[in-house]
């Protein structure tokens, strides 16, 4: 079983509109509602693949039940299994606007709710009971209020002491603190490396990270794919060719196709493939944060995996 967190759970809404216009009134033509929230897209896509999954974090409130209720439907295409925690506020929305006219979305993301201390003991529990029967854990996305911002790293250190391999996706602090615990992996994009370490270069900054307690970093590098440094080598990852449209929930896909490989025993360069062949199937796809099946298909045949050498 394969252990994903998301403390700050989401329902996602996409609106699709002909043409987004400022300061004007809209018809939407097409409304798409689903659970979401970065490490609850890892989940579908991994349980999309075969892998068995679960699910923790927060949820709460009308938008907590209806998310629940979409999770139990996504159970029929894959082994998915609800873990989450109640809280007592409304799990937050994310609304994203299509313009349908040029294929731009324009997201706004509600904060989440407020966690009280008695319902973060009670997920620390939970998470704790967990993990003897996780393969892998993934720590996704950012944190709701009243949630501690060493809350990842408190996350990591369990883990490892469990000896599961670990994977830290977020940001700012939450990503610092984590980093220092030293997780198993982490997968930055490029402003977060950059924040993070205060490098605009990435292999700099890869390397940076990496001294701070990262084990491996596999760095997002949006169209020009993955940078992967790990302690058996150090790898550039790409899709065959550039790929349009809808890059949201890409790098959620990246990090299940590291994990599918990495529970599978694979080593980094296969680990690289499904990452970019998913992620480049996200894009493609006709929905938002889903993935075509047939070009992931064909990109895991196509993608490019280039040693760079051995990890510094």
């Amino acid at each position: 079983m394969i252990l994903t967190v998301t403390l700050n759970t989401a329902l996602d809404l996409t609106y699709r509109v002909p043409s987004l216009r400022p300061h004007s009134s809209h018809r939407i033509t097409e409304v798409i509602e689903r659970p979401g929230g970065k490490g609850l897209n890892v989940a579908r896509v991994l349980a999309a693949l075969g892998h068995p999954v679960t699910v923790t974090g927060f949820a709460g409130g009308g938008t907590g039940r209806a998310l629940r209720t979409a999770l139990a439907g996504l159970d029929e295409a894959g082994p998915l299994t609800d873990a989450l925690v109640p809280v007592a506020g409304a799990t937050r929305r994310t609304i994203a606007v299509v313009d349908a006219a040029t294929g731009d979305t324009t997201q706004l993301n509600e904060p989440g709710p407020l966690v009280s201390p008695a319902e973060w003991n009670t997920f620390l529990e939970r998470y704790d009971a967990l993990l003897p029967t996780a393969a892998a854990v993934a720590l996704c996305g950012s944190l709701p209020p009243g949630v501690p911002v060493g809350a990842y790293a408190r996350l990591v250190r369990a883990a490892r002491a469990a000896s599961v391999p670990v994977l830290l996706d977020t940001s700012g602090e939450p990503l610092r603190r984590g980093v220092a615990a030293r997780p198993d992996m982490v997968k930055p994009n490029a402003d977060e490396l950059a924040e993070l370490t205060g490098s605009h270069e990435p292999a700099q900054a890869v390397r940076e990270t990496r001294r701070r307690g990262a084990h491996a970093v596999v760095a997002s590098l949006g169209p020009e794919g993955l940078l992967a440094v790990t302690p058996e080598g150090r790898w550039r990852a790409a899709p065959p060719a550039r790929v349009s449209g809808n890059p949201t929930g890409a790098g959620d896909s990246a990090v299940a196709g590291l994990l599918s490989g990495l529970v599978s025993g694979e080593p980094w360069p296969v680990r690289l493939a499904r990452a970019v062949a998913l992620s480049a199937a996200t894009v493609r796809a006709p929905v938002a944060g889903e993935f075509d099946a047939g070009v992931y298909a064909e990109y895991l045949e196509l993608a490019e995996v280039t040693p760079e050498g051995p990890a510094d």
